[in-house]
């Protein structure tokens, strides 16, 4: 099947006991972030909103993803690049921050990575060999979003916030303001949960 892509670029004007603690070096000024899932799981979304807490932070930045009729429930990436700088080139090459939410996404899209590449990785996936020189972060993304929010498809908000909370890429204000700007109206209060959680797993 045919598949279809999307790139779009913006400059902006002006709970499970185990948690994860972040390395302090994180500093990097171009941040090129690889999610990957299911088709469903809302990895697209979550790279949107991203891009958009990245706006709301006054940086650049581009997002893109690759799909088909056939993503929902097969394997699907989405990208996004967070940079202080303006963009030259709008596609991800050498992500450094990747998440995987199902193994077959792993499996499929991890290898290739760099060593300096930082992972992320729903906690009941298997680290294949390719990723075990790389600093892996696993944590319940999934099953939080079902025991702890209550819905399993607020796991990409959950991801959300995990991620912001490794990378610190943007304000915990700025985050909210991008989640609350991209979510149906009424479940305001159900993502806001969701974000808060994946915050808590990830351990400052």
């Amino acid at each position: 099947m045919s598949e279809a892509k999307k790139t779009t670029t913006k400059k902006a004007a002006a709970t499970k006991a185990t948690t994860v603690k972040v390395a302090d070096a994180n500093k990097k000024t171009k941040m090129e972030i690889r999610l990957t899932g299911s088709g469903g799981q809302g990895v697209i979304l979550a790279t949107i909103i991203l891009a958009e807490a990245g706006i709301e932070a006054g940086k650049h930045v581009a997002q893109s993803q690759a799909y088909g009729p056939e993503a929902r429930g097969g394997s699907c990436k989405a990208e996004v690049i967070i940079d202080e700088k303006p963009i030259g080139f709008t596609k991800v090459e050498k992500p450094t921050f990747f998440m995987a939410l199902t193994q077959k996404a792993l499996n499929q899209y991890a290898p290739g990575l760099s060593k300096s590449c930082i992972v992320l990785l729903d906690d009941t996936l298997e680290t294949p060999e390719c990723l075990l020189s790389n600093k892996v972060y696993k944590a319940p993304i999934l099953e939080s979003a079902v025991k702890e929010v209550g819905k399993a498809m607020t796991a990409n908000i959950v991801a959300v916030g995990a991620i912001n909370a490794i990378l610190n890429l943007v304000s915990d204000e700025e985050l909210h303001r991008a989640v609350m700007s991209h979510v149906p109206k009424g479940t305001e209060e159900l993502n806001e949960k969701a974000l808060q959680v994946g915050m808590k797993l990830i351990k400052k």
